[in-house]
C-alpha cells in the first residue's frame, strides 16, 4: 500500500503523530489480512513534540512495520522458490521418463517420412560422438596435468621437459604439437567466421536502420484510393476478379476454420472463387473437407474442391495442377492461404488496390500473426525469429528494393507475373521462393504490407519445428545451384545481382548457418583444449548479445526471453547447417518434404470474433460443429487402429544430446584456464544442447 494512504488513513482515524495503521496483504489465500494498530495507550499520548521519547516511539512503530514488510516478502520469495523447486522436479521427471523410454530421434524418422536422411545423420553423428570422446580424454589429461602444478601457460621447454617420467614427455609433445600443428589452422579458421560473423552482424545492423527510417518517415505502400473508397462498394463490374486457392494435405485440425474464414471474405462473390486442393492420402480427412466445401456451396459461396491422388510435386504440383484449369484466364489475380491461416475478412479490399495503376507490381505480401505465440517457450522463441523477419528484412527489402521472398501464403499475385515467369516448378521444396526470384529476374515488383495481417499458427513440438527449418534451409541451397547462371545471365542491374547472389542467398541462407554452427558449437570448445588459439571474449558475448537484442526488438515483449533466444538460435544451427549442406550437395533429404504438422489452436472462438470485428456479412453455418467433430473422431477411432498408427512420444534428439556434453566438457577444460565468460558462455550453451536433446522445449506429449 503506498505512503500516502497510510497518511489518509491515519488522518481519518484523528491520528496525528501517532500509530498509523499497517494493512499486510498476503498473496496466499490461506494467509489472513494482518492490521497492526496503535494501542490505546499510544494514541491519548502527547504529541512527539510535547513528549520527550517521541523518536523513539515513532522507530519502534517502524521497526514493526518493517517486520511485517520482510515477513510479506519472504512469504513471496518462498512461494517463488517454492514453484521454482516444483518446476525443476517436474523438468527432471520428464527428463528421467524420456531417457528411460529410450525413444531416439531414429525411431520418429522410422514411424514417419525423414527430415534427413539416415546415412548423414549416422555421419554426423559419428563425427561427434568421436569429438566428444577425445574432448574427455583430453580434459583428463589436462586435470592430470594441472593437479601436478603445470600451468597451462608455461614454456615448453623451461617448464615440462625438466620434469622426467613418461607422462611429462607425452604432455610436452602434445603441448608442441598443438602450438605448431593445431593452433595455426583452428586460429585461421577462427578469424574467418569471425570476419563472416561481423559481416553478418553489419548486415543486420543496416536492416535495423532501414527499418527505423521507415518508422520515422512513415514509409508504407498506400493505395490509389483509400479501402472505403474502393469501387467495390459500386458493384461487382468494376472489381478485379480474384482466384483464392488453399493447398491442404492432411489438414484435419485446421481445415473447417481456415475454409470458413476464407469464404467470409468481404469481396462481391461473382468476383472471386475459391479453390480447396486437397492433397490428402487419408480418405476420411478428404471426405470431411468435400463435406465442408459442399456446405459453402449451398450458403452461395463459389466455392470448389480439387483432389489429387497422386501427389506429384507437393505444394507446387498441386498449385500448378489448379492454375492449368480452363476458367483460370477469366481471373486477374490470384491469392494463395495455407490450410491454417484464417484471414479478416477486409484482407482482398486492404491488398488488390495495390495493384490499380501499378502494372509492374506482382506481389503483395501480406505479414503473418501468430494465434498460438505464447503457447510454450518454443512458440515464443519462433515468434521473434519470424517478427524480425516481417519487421525488418521484408519491410525493408521491400520497401528500398522491391523484392524479398514470397512467404508462399497470405499473397496476392498478378497471375500475368505467374505465367512470364514461368508457373510454379517442382524443381525444389522452397518453390515460393523459386518463384519470386524468377518474377524478379523478369522485372516484376513486390510490395510488403506491414499493417495487414494474416493469422496463422505456429509449430509447437520441436519435432515439428526441426522438420520445417530443415525444409526451410536445405531449399534455398538447392534453387541456389539451379538459378545462379540464370542470375548471372539475366538482365537487371549490377546491384539487383550482387544483392541476389551475396546478401539474399550466400550471406542469409549459406555463410549465417555455417558460421553459428562453425563458431559456437565447433571452433569455441576446441580452443578450450587448444588455448594457444584465441577466440576474443567480444565475439563470445558482447556481439551476440547486441544483435539478440536487435533481433528483438520488433516484439519487445519477449525482452525476458532474450538469453534462451541466444541460446536456442546457436542449438538451432545444427540442423540449419546440416540441412544447408544437404540442400547444396544434394545429400539426404534435400527434396524431402514433410508437412508441418498443426494442432489447431486458432479456435472456433478466435475465428467467430475475427469474422464478427471485420466482416460486414453475417456468417450463417460456417461455425464448425463442434459435437459432430466430436462423433466423427470417434468413429475413425476404429480406422486408425486398423491403420496401426503409432502413439506420438517425445524424443531424445541424440545429435544435440551428443553436442550438449560435448560443449559441458568444454566449460569444464575452460575452468583450468579461469576464462569466466567462456566458462558461462559454453555452460549454459550445454545446458540448451541439453534441453533440446531431451525433448522438453516444446509440446509435451505422453
Amino acid at each position: 500500500m503506498a505512503p500516502s494512504w497510510w497518511g489518509r488513513d491515519a488522518r481519518a482515524n484523528g491520528v496525528v503523530g501517532g500509530g498509523t495503521p499497517v494493512v499486510v496483504r498476503m498473496e496466499n489465500p490461506n494467509w489472513c489480512i494482518s492490521e497492526v494498530a496503535a494501542a490505546a495507550s499510544e494514541v491519548d499520548a502527547p504529541p512527539p513534540a510535547a513528549a520527550g521519547g517521541g523518536k523513539a516511539g515513532r522507530r519502534g512503530k517502524n521497526a514493526r512495520q518493517i517486520t511485517w514488510v520482510l515477513l510479506l516478502r519472504a512469504h513471496r520469495a518462498a512461494g517463488r522458490l517454492t514453484g521454482a523447486a516444483s518446476a525443476a522436479l517436474s523438468v527432471a521427471a520428464a527428463a528421467r521418463r524420456r531417457v528411460a523410454a529410450g525413444r531416439t530421434d531414429s525411431d520418429a524418422d522410422a514411424d514417419a517420412a525423414p527430415g534427413e536422411s539416415a546415412a548423414l545423420r549416422a555421419r554426423s553423428y559419428g563425427c561427434i560422438r568421436l569429438f566428444l570422446a577425445l574432448s574427455l580424454l583430453l580434459l583428463a589429461v589436462e586435470v592430470a596435468a594441472y593437479l601436478r602444478g603445470w600451468h597451462l601457460e608455461v614454456d615448453v621447454g623451461a617448464g615440462i621437459l625438466a620434469v622426467d617420467g613418461l607422462f611429462a614427455a607425452a604432455y610436452a609433445a602434445w603441448m608442441r604439437a598443438r602450438l605448431d600443428y593445431l593452433a595455426p589452422p583452428l586460429q585461421f579458421l577462427t578469424n574467418a567466421c569471425v570476419l563472416l560473423f561481423l559481416v553478418q552482424s553489419v548486415d543486420r545492423l543496416v536492416l535495423c536502420l532501414g527499418c527505423f527510417w521507415i518508422k520515422l518517415k512513415g514509409v508504407r505502400p498506400v493505395p490509389p484510393l483509400p479501402a472505403d473508397k474502393e469501387d467495390v462498394e459500386a458493384g461487382p463490374d468494376g472489381v478485379p476478379m480474384v482466384l483464392v486457392q488453399m493447398p491442404m494435405c492432411n489438414e484435419r485440425e485446421v481445415y473447417q476454420q481456415s475454409i470458413g474464414a476464407v469464404c467470409s471474405l468481404d469481396w462481391p462473390r461473382s468476383n472471386f472463387l475459391v479453390q480447396v486442393l486437397d492433397d490428402s492420402d487419408d480418405a476420411t480427412t478428404s471426405a470431411l473437407i468435400k463435406e465442408e466445401v459442399e456446405k459453402w456451396q449451398r450458403e452461395g459461396v463459389r466455392i470448389v474442391y480439387r483432389h489429387r491422388v497422386i501427389r506429384d510435386g507437393y505444394k507446387a504440383g498441386n498449385l500448378k495442377s489448379a492454375m492449368n484449369c480452363s476458367y483460370v484466364k477469366d481471373y486477374e489475380f490470384v491469392v494463395i492461404f495455407d490450410a491454417d491461416f484464417q484471414p479478416q475478412a477486409d484482407f482482398l479490399k486492404r491488398t488488390v488496390p495495390h495493384f490499380k495503376g501499378k502494372d509492374d507490381v506482382g506481389l503483395v505480401q501480406a505479414r503473418w500473426s501468430f494465434v498460438n505465440k505464447d503457447e510454450n517457450l518454443l512458440t515464443r522463441l519462433q515468434n521473434i525469429n519470424l517478427c524480425f523477419h516481417f519487421e525488418v528484412e521484408q519491410q525493408v527489402n521491400g520497401a528500398f528494393l522491391n523484392f524479398f521472398g514470397f512467404n508462399g501464403t497470405a499473397g496476392v499475385w498478378r497471375i500475368k507475373a505467374l505465367e512470364e515467369s514461368g508457373g510454379w516448378m517442382e524443381r525444389t521444396t522452397v518453390e515460393d521462393m523459386d518463384i519470386a526470384v524468377r518474377a524478379h529476374l523478369k522485372g516484376w515488383k513486390f510490395l510488403f504490407l506491414n499493417d495487414v495481417e494474416c493469422q496463422c499458427e505456429l509449430p509447437e513440438s520441436y519435432e515439428a519445428y526441426r522438420k520445417q527449418q530443415h525444409r526451410w534451409h536445405s531449399g534455398p541451397m538447392q534453387l541456389f545451384r539451379l538459378c545462379f547462371v540464370d542470375i548471372i545471365k539475366s538482365k537487371i542491374g549490377f546491384w539487383k545481382k550482387f544483392n541476389l547472389i551475396f546478401l539474399f542467398f550466400l550471406l542469409r541462407k549459406l555463410i549465417l548457418p555455417f558460421y553459428s554452427f562453425t563458431l559456437f558449437c565447433v571452433i569455441l570448445p576446441m580452443t578450450m583444449f587448444v588455448p594457444e588459439a584465441e577466440l576474443p571474449a567480444w565475439v563470445v558475448c558482447y556481439i551476440p548479445a547486441t544483435m539478440s537484442i536487435l533481433n528483438i526488438l520488433p516484439s519487445p515483449k519477449s525482452f525476458p526471453f532474450i538469453v534462451p533466444y541466444l541460446l536456442f538460435e546457436n542449438t538451432m544451427s545444427v540442423t540449419k547447417f546440416n540441412a544447408m549442406v544437404s540442400g547444396l550437395f544434394q545429400l539426404g533429404s534435400a527434396y524431402e518434404w514433410v508437412v508441418t504438422k498443426k494442432s489447431g489452436r486458432s479456435s472456433e472462438g478466435d475465428l467467430v470474433a475475427l469474422v464478427e470485428k471485420h466482416s460486414k456479412q453475417q456468417r450463417v453455418g460456417s461455425a464448425p460443429n463442434l459435437d459432430a467433430l466430436t462423433k466423427e473422431s470417434k468413429g475413425t477411432e476404429e480406422e486408425k487402429n486398423k491403420k496401426k498408427r503409432k502413439k506420438k512420444h517425445n524424443r531424445i534428439y541424440r545429435k544435440e544430446l551428443a553436442l550438449s556434453f560435448l560443449l559441458l566438457t568444454a566449460a569444464a577444460r575452460s575452468l583450468l584456464s579461469a576464462q569466466g565468460v567462456h566458462f558461462y558462455f559454453l555452460l549454459f550453451q550445454g545446458v540448451s544442447f541439453l534441453v533440446v536433446g531431451l525433448d522438453l522445449i516444446g509440446e509435451q506429449v505422453d
